[in-house]
């Protein structure tokens, strides 16, 4: 009788060590703070995101990125400085040959402008959207790997609702990375995202 008690009590203590264990795996990365319990806001994750070592491995991923940074400019609060780190981060994904056009103080100094004027009109991007990778288009151009990615915003001003549609033009780089050439805004249907 006592070795069946004994017995018992080794089977209770082990599945509760085993719980514990799963449970203590299972919660320890389930959170969103940092060590001083901080909340960690998509600003956070933009600026600490580091494209040098984990870049964006297709077009439509960079344009994900584009977008991502893009919508927290518009729609989450921040400090001049971390503004100017996200227009770094949008730079990182921007091609040399876009970049000479838009120098670093003169590009930063417009997008402040534009945010500002967002704020002033009440507009924000509630949503963006990339196309399917099914629905890029690939092409050689003046000998250069190009893709062309559609992307849509969901916008509302004031009580109005909007979408605006963008194509990306991304180009291929030395080191293999696809970046940012050009974009525009183009004529769009709704129909064509479901």
């Amino acid at each position: 009788m006592k070795k069946a008690i004994r017995i018992g009590l080794v089977v209770i203590l082990s599945a509760v060590l085993i719980v514990g264990y799963y449970y203590h795996l299972s919660h320890k990365n389930d959170t969103t703070t940092t060590e001083n319990n901080e909340e960690i806001t998509e600003v956070d994750k933009i600026i600490t995101k580091d494209f040098k070592k984990d870049y964006p491995a297709t077009p439509r991923e960079v344009v994900k990125w584009y977008n991502r940074i893009t919508t927290a400019l518009y729609a989450e609060e921040y400090s001049d400085k971390e503004m100017d780190k996200m227009a770094m981060q949008i730079r990182e994904l921007l091609d040399d040959e876009l970049l000479e056009y838009n120098p670093e103080t003169t590009y930063i100094a417009s997008l402040k402008q534009d945010v500002i004027d967002y704020n002033n009109r009440e507009k924000v991007i509630l949503q963006s959207k990339v196309c399917d990778s099914a629905d890029i288009t690939y092409a050689m151009v003046n000998g250069y790997h190009c893709a062309y990615v559609d992307a849509y915003y969901f916008t509302r001003e004031g009580s109005t609702y909007s979408r605006t549609y963008e194509k990306f033009v991304l180009r291929q780089a030395k080191d293999g990375k696809w970046k940012i050439l050009t974009f525009k805004m183009v004529e769009g249907d709704a129909d064509d995202w479901k």
